[in-house]
């Protein structure tokens, strides 16, 4: 009794478990048909032509030249094929093939509304040639030229529809081959296996075309924010090193303002009262603005240049060194001819500073990306001493060799902007017809003019002062020449 009490017990128990597991996968069958109704009715961009954003014109226009290559192949041999070879109605032969080759013409911007004419158009194609006399002993249900189009429109639908999209395809395409299978006529040769197996081949190499397209999108999308960084970043350390240089300067003029301002009770006699008060609150304001000016500082210094606690203690340079710096460059393989006035000029610290900082970063862009190139330097004044011109000329390489840096993305031409801008002059730069390369600076020059006096501050050193040195005809090889600036060409002239 006891067994019998519970037989009966489980038995419902075991049929409601089978109910509930068949429940189950019907409802994920039919979860996952609905997706696949979704995919293969939600098309991706329709209307975009393919290769659409390819900036190559011919490119662009490949997709268009392929569909109509195949349709105008395909439309009269399909035409020839199911009339002639399978026995069919010439006008019902006609329609069919228009219906399974025209519409690549729509692949190359609907693939996905392509593929529902095409396809509905073969398996009405198949079910007309079912029980035809002409389909015994050919291929059945897809005709050759069905099969070539359709491949065709699975590479067009895979460049541009979605993994899910694609698979929903392939699915159905096998489906109709298997429902088509019973109905099959005697002596036929079964091609719907082929279609199936070459289609998911088509969709899988166009998947991995269109994933490879992508990924190559967005890496130029990353390099040119990549180049945005750099430019800003390059931008924000220029301006960071020309604070640093600002600061030695003007941190010069405002400490002799301070010690000025102290030491007058103690260097003037007989000073009132008021005015030791004034030179007093004079020299606590300089100090102050020497305070506050390191604490700025502070902030702007580059992290190795705090972390080695290395501070630039040498005087910034000016036009002064630039014999010096020209003779560097002559070492380092480059013909460089240095032009200096006859007469020194004294500009403003910050003036004097661009305009050495310029001529520097020309040169250096000469021997990175022109090694042995010929370059001019020239540093002139105008007449009434109001703006200063460095023009920094090269010609092209003797000898067609590779740069040193042939990834130069011109960097050092934002540092030449931001000290031209800096000191309210203007910057010319461009390449040159026989492949040279021009900078051309106009700086304002407040300083005036002063004759040359020997061991005076700012005079220039005595061998580029001498004519022998100066002369072009007397320079040894290698050396740079400095010489009296003569007037400048008006080739020159433009280009400055």
């Amino acid at each position: 009794m006891f067994k019998r009490s519970l037989t009966p017990e489980r038995e419902p128990a075991r049929g409601a478990g089978h109910e509930s597991a068949r429940g189950r996968a019907l409802r994920a069958a039919r979860q996952a048909l609905h997706v696949l109704a979704v995919e293969l009715g939600t098309p991706t961009d329709p209307g975009t032509p393919l290769f659409g954003t390819v900036q190559n014109r011919w490119l662009r226009r490949l997709p268009y030249l392929i569909a109509f290559a195949f349709t105008v192949t395909l439309l009269p041999t399909g035409i020839s094929v199911l009339s002639h070879d399978y026995g069919m109605n010439d006008g019902l032969a006609g329609a069919l093939a228009t219906a399974q080759s025209v519409p690549l013409l729509l692949a190359v911007t609907r693939p996905l509304q392509a593929w529902w004419v095409i396809f509905a158009a073969d398996v009405l194609g198949a079910i007309a040639l079912t029980g035809a006399d002409g389909a015994v002993g050919r291929p059945w249900p897809w005709p050759p030229t069905v099969i070539v189009g359709y491949l065709v429109l699975m590479l067009a639908l895979a460049l541009r529809e979605r993994n899910r999209t694609l698979v929903a395809v392939w699915l159905a395409t096998g489906a109709a081959g298997i429902l088509f299978g019973p109905l099959a006529p005697e002596r036929s040769i079964s091609t719907w296996v082929l279609l199936f197996v070459l289609s998911g081949v088509m969709l899988t190499l166009g998947a991995a075309l269109r994933e490879r397209g992508r990924a190559q999108r967005k890496l130029r999308e990353q390099e040119t924010i990549s180049e945005a960084e750099r430019a800003h970043r390059t931008l924000l350390e220029e301006r960071t090193r020309i604070a640093r240089e600002l600061h030695d300067v003007v941190a010069h003029h405002m400490s002799v303002i301070t010690v000025q301002a102290a030491s007058a009770p103690y260097r003037i006699e007989g000073m009132p009262e008021a005015a030791q008060e004034e030179f007093g609150a004079i020299a606590a304001t300089a100090r102050e603005s020497l305070a506050e000016m390191r604490r700025l500082l502070g902030v702007l210094r580059s992290e190795e240049t705090e972390r080695h606690h290395d501070p630039e203690k040498a005087p910034q340079p000016g036009i002064e060194q630039l014999p010096k710096l020209v003779e560097g460059t002559v070492r380092a393989g480059v013909p460089v001819e240095l032009t200096l006035p006859e007469e020194p000029v004294v500009p403003e610290p910050a003036v004097d500073l661009s305009a050495y900082r310029i001529v520097q970063e020309a040169l250096a862009n000469v021997v990175r990306h022109a090694p042995g190139a010929r370059t001019r330097v020239s540093v002139t004044a105008t007449a009434d001493g109001s703006r200063l011109t460095v023009l920094v000329v090269n010609s092209a390489p003797p000898a067609p060799s590779a740069p040193l840096e042939p990834g130069g993305t011109g960097h050092g031409l934002i540092g030449m902007r931001e000290r031209v801008r800096l000191v309210d002059g203007s910057l010319d730069t461009g390449p040159l017809p026989d492949g040279g390369f021009r900078v051309a600076a106009r700086l304002p020059l407040t300083g005036a003019v002063v004759p040359a006096t020997a061991g005076a501050p700012g005079s220039a050193p005595p061998d580029s002062a001498s004519p022998d040195s100066g002369s072009a005809d007397s320079a040894s090889p290698g050396s740079p020449s400095v010489r009296p600036d003569p007037p400048l060409s008006p080739k020159d002239s433009d280009s400055a």
